[in-house]
């Protein structure tokens, strides 16, 4: 079997609050991400879908656990500007991507330069960049503050395109976004990847979007994963609990004791000693205590 792009082992990310108490971020994650495939990640907030990425992306340095890229072991905190290029964050914040003192132009060249993009081809680039993302020329010399939310998580795409990237992680990026506007972006992306053969996690609350784009869905709860596998499998026999709550749209931002009756025991209780993932079927995975 091919080497994955990216393999995860035992990825764990741990905070200490100030009331001193320890919070299980991410909390031994183990997976990989094959070349070009999508992996949707889904679950309620809070659960370290976002840690998860920012963890990856080398934005933060994870507590414990190892990273390997292409079979190669990334050291914790010592990214080279090759893996820099290799893996992009889209965040679901398009502000977060851009000096507001920048203009589309500037923010392009910018990343171009960190690419090593030779000096001279920069224009000609910058235009193909915006043409693949459906962004006009005229708005080459616009600052963020001048776009609407839709051409700036365009200009967001163009900019992590600049480096050519190998894996994408898009952490809700149309979560700010008009209704009408998503399911553009959504597309985009799909799109994207099909030119450019990256492979994406694609991070998401709702449920349909990741079920139209992913290969693969990883489902997380408290920092752990409690269910992966081929994403049709995954919806149509949901096994653990939790994930037949998420597929039946029936699970709150904020649950109350009374509306998850069902499932008591998925709520208030540290999953920390939960069980391994074990294999139901080729390929899907559940937790099946917790």
């Amino acid at each position: 079997m091919n080497e994955p792009l990216l393999r995860v082992e035992h990825i764990k990310k741990y905070f200490t609050l100030p009331s001193g108490r320890l919070l299980k971020a991410v909390d031994d994650l183990s997976f990989s991400v094959r070349t070009g495939e999508t992996i949707g990640i889904i679950g309620e907030s809070g659960c370290g879908k976002s840690t998860l990425a920012r963890v990856l992306a080398g934005m933060i340095t994870p507590t414990a656990g190892n990273l390997y890229f292409k079979g190669q072991c990334i050291p914790a905190g010592k990214r080279n500007r090759n893996l820099q290029r290799a893996i992009h964050l889209v965040f679901q914040d398009s502000d977060s991507a851009f000096d507001p003192r920048m203009s589309v132009r500037e923010s392009l060249k910018e990343a171009l330069y960190l690419s090593g993009q030779a000096q001279g081809e920069d224009n000609r680039r910058i235009a193909e960049l915006l043409q693949q993302v459906g962004l006009e020329n005229r708005y080459v010399h616009a600052y963020p503050s001048e776009l609407s939310g839709g051409q700036r998580q365009r200009a967001a795409i163009a900019r992590a395109l600049a480096t050519r990237p190998q894996l994408l992680i898009a952490d809700e990026p149309v979560a700010s976004l008009d209704v009408s506007i998503q399911a553009q972006i959504i597309n985009l992306l799909a799109d994207l990847q099909e030119q450019e053969k990256f492979s994406m996690l694609f991070i998401a609350h709702d449920l349909a979007v990741v079920r139209h784009i992913s290969d693969r869905t990883l489902v997380m709860l408290a920092g752990k994963i409690m269910e992966i596998g081929p994403t049709e499998d995954l919806f149509t026999h949901p096994a653990h609990v939790y994930t037949q709550l998420l597929s039946d749209s029936i699970l709150p931002a904020k649950p109350h004791k009374e509306s998850i009756a069902t499932t008591p025991h998925l709520w208030g209780k540290d999953i920390s000693a939960a069980g391994c993932l074990q294999e139901i079927r080729p390929g899907h995975y559940v937790r099946r205590e917790i």
